[in-house]
């Protein structure tokens, strides 16, 4: 009896674990070309991830990281292309008579 006791005991103790309260879902997390593409959302996320990176979460912000670099690194034309950085002016020859020896 002591035995059938405990065994119902126990499988009811598992069976209430189960039936416990979840972890609270995450968000989904947004991709990078979605990010890329959108910049104020991008933005948002960003000064989100700067204030609460626990809550924001590491896969998030990693995302939001990696946006921001290739908003900062693509191959749009820059606005300095029309203004290009002259080339430096030649040396000077130096003079016919400076080696020469006596």
């Amino acid at each position: 009896m002591k035995n059938l006791f405990l065994i119902t005991t126990a499988a009811l103790a598992l069976v209430l674990a189960g039936c416990g309260k979840s972890e609270p879902a995450q968000p989904a997390i947004e991709s990078v070309e979605s990010l890329v593409a959108n910049p104020e959302r991008l933005k948002d996320l960003r000064a989100q991830c700067k204030a609460d990176h626990a809550r924001m979460g590491d896969a998030q912000c990693h995302a939001v990281a990696e946006a921001t670099r290739q908003r900062f690194m693509s191959g749009g034309q820059s606005p300095y292309a029309n203004d290009p950085v002259p080339p430096p002016a030649a040396p000077a020859s130096p003079p016919a008579d400076a080696g020469a020896k006596d």
